[in-house]
């Protein structure tokens, strides 16, 4: 169903004006909702009484807002009345008014998904994203994490995409230069592809032609086409366009033909990615809405079945509201490094290291196996990338030789999963050497009785493999390694999995698979289960009974990314 929606540039403080002007227009269109980029609020260096006074009766209700209405953050800071009020209220600031925050996907009732990058940049954070929401800056990586949204109906971002004049026969205004463009934000634009991408110039309107993006392998015949509007500050003195309204159907499929004026991208450097639908499966690594967990099926007599959440709810997507920046340690071009929420191990299971260092290896793009990743070229540098990490945690073991330790990454690649990720966990190097850890994985399948077992092999980025699977890979230091040098007895092969990119191939490994069918009933926390056991730490079988605070969380994660940064190669990107 086709929404009308009416998009306004930065209020600058004049938001009573705005709001007004929106309802106005409201009465006559009935507009779905509407956008107001940019500062909402005046800056710090303008401040009046008659602001403080519009500030209140907003924050209190008393002014009308007669359609849902979405801010973001601009130049300046939001006030603190309004921050207090944000932070109690789950960002919705008045009946109708809602914070979109500087780094956001949210989904509408409409079905519109709105990908938001705003504030600006700051140069000073070379790696990681910022964590609070509130503060009017945002990082490179901020841009890299909402990659993983996959698509876009509506992209809003305080700066210019860079070329994004590039092939365009629309000039600026009289006396207006063109803002500098940011090839962060061009590349966002080439992975999300959206219908719409707004953005700012405080004195000027401009509106550049349709461009269409570059087809995929998966889509030869089909181009994506993007409208890219920036709109004026709503006080400009030139009377620049400040308002902008169009007609938007999220179900709308791409035209087959391109309108009259389209020109091709004008981002010819930037990476092309290719979405995917929301995939569907109750999440296990946090709480799900049911709070059943991965093992919930609906019985036969349920006629409802929850939809399924996209990146805008999906626990492991950097553009979520949901995610836990608090575990994040590394991020690279494709995929991301973060401590385990509720980790297995303790600081005292193995007391050299600088935490418990249970680890999880994540891609950016939001797909339920790497195999369902659909550009082969991001397929291979994700799979590359979560190779190269676990192989730099296996060098960050051999740095800390006094606990003699092994490794075990494991994965569930299931079709009807929701975002694929490794598991990492390192192991004493005997239970490896004894062929233990093997064994366990072995044993545990047979007391669950699945009708399936294990069997060695290689399955690379997953394509070879035609159904779901389970997979773990149990690494060991080998003798050149000097960590315990009798000979192991697993059957363990030296490391053949990459290499590149100056990580040395060190140790010795096995990886194992079970393939998963619909006949039976996976538990998704397997592997967890036959670690607990093997370690002897049953009571941590459930990461619900292992939870930290913020604070033990933020102390883990700082712990681990200081003693992991000389092997941490996405630093040097």
């Amino acid at each position: 169903m086709a929404s009308k929606i009416i998009v306004s540039g930065p209020a600058a403080g004049n938001f009573r004006a705005v709001l007004e002007k929106i309802a106005k227009l409201h009465s006559k269109n009935s507009f779905s909702l509407a956008i107001i980029l940019g500062d909402f609020f005046a800056g710090p260096e303008s401040p009046s009484d008659e602001h403080d006074m519009n500030v209140s009766a907003l924050i209190n209700g008393k002014i009308e807002i007669p359609l849902p209405t979405y801010f973001t953050v601009g130049k300046h800071p939001l006030p603190t009345s309004v921050i207090e009020k944000l932070e109690k209220s789950d960002d919705e600031l008045c009946p109708n008014l809602y914070f979109l925050g500087k780094r956001s996907t949210t989904k509408t009732s409409e079905g519109l998904r709105i990908v938001n990058l705003a504030g600006s940049l700051d140069p000073t954070i070379l790696a990681g994203v910022s964590k609070d929401k509130y503060l009017p800056f945002h990082t490179e990586d901020d841009a890299k994490a909402l990659r993983g949204a996959n698509s876009a109906d509506i992209l809003l971002t305080s700066h210019w995409p860079a070329d994004i004049r590039k092939g365009s026969k629309i000039s600026l205004p009289d006396g207006i230069e063109a803002p500098a463009g940011e090839q962060y934000v061009a590349n966002l634009c080439s992975a999300l592809r959206p219908r719409y991408h707004f953005g700012t110039t405080s004195d000027a309107f401009y509106e550049r032609e349709s461009f269409f993006h570059r087809p995929t392998e998966d889509e030869p015949d089909t181009k994506h086409i993007t409208r890219f509007i920036s709109l004026a500050s709503s006080d400009n003195p030139s009377k620049q366009k400040s308002l902008y309204a169009f007609t938007i159907d999220p179900t709308s499929s791409v035209p087959l033909t391109l309108p009259p004026g389209t020109t091709a991208s004008p981002f010819t450097t930037a990476q092309k990615r290719q979405r995917l639908p929301d995939q569907e499966q109750p999440y296990s690594r946090f709480s799900v809405p049911n709070g059943r967990g991965n093992h919930y099926r609906p019985n036969k007599r349920s006629r409802y079945t929850k939809p399924p959440p996209g990146p805008q709810d999906c626990f492991f997507c950097l553009s979520s509201s949901k995610v836990n920046t608090n575990l994040i340690a590394s991020i690279a071009n494709d995929t991301y490094l973060t401590t385990a929420k509720g980790p297995l191990s303790t600081s005292s299971t193995y007391p050299n290291l600088p935490s418990p260092t249970h680890l999880l290896i994540i891609p950016l793009e939001h797909s339920p196996t790497l195999s369902s990743i659909p550009v082969p070229e991001d397929r291979a540098r994700t799979y590359k990338e979560m190779q190269r990490y676990r192989r730099a945690l296996h060098s960050f073991l051999l740095s800390h030789p006094g606990e003699k330790l092994g490794a075990v990454t494991w994965d569930v690649s299931r079709a009807a999963g929701i975002h694929n990720h490794w598991q990492f966990l390192p192991v004493p190097v005997g239970l490896v050497k004894k062929g233990l850890v093997e064994a366990a994985f072995k044993v545990e399948a047979e007391n669950e009785k699945y009708p399936v077992t294990f069997r060695t092999k290689d399955l690379g980025d997953g394509t070879v493999e035609k159904g779901d699977f389970f997979r773990v890979w149990i690494w060991m230091p080998s003798d050149d390694d000097k960590v315990d040098g009798q000979d192991d007895g697993g059957g363990l092969v030296a490391d053949a999995d990459g290499g590149e990119d100056g990580e040395e191939k060190r140790g010795k490994q096995k990886c194992l698979v079970l393939p998963l069918s619909a006949t039976f009933r996976f538990d998704i926390q397997f592997g967890r289960k036959v670690m607990a056991k093997l370690l002897g730490l049953e009571g941590r079988r459930d990461w619900r009974d292992c939870e930290q605070t913020d604070q033990e969380e933020l102390e883990d994660a700082g712990k681990f990314k200081e003693a992991f940064k000389k092997f941490d190669w996405a630093l040097e990107q």
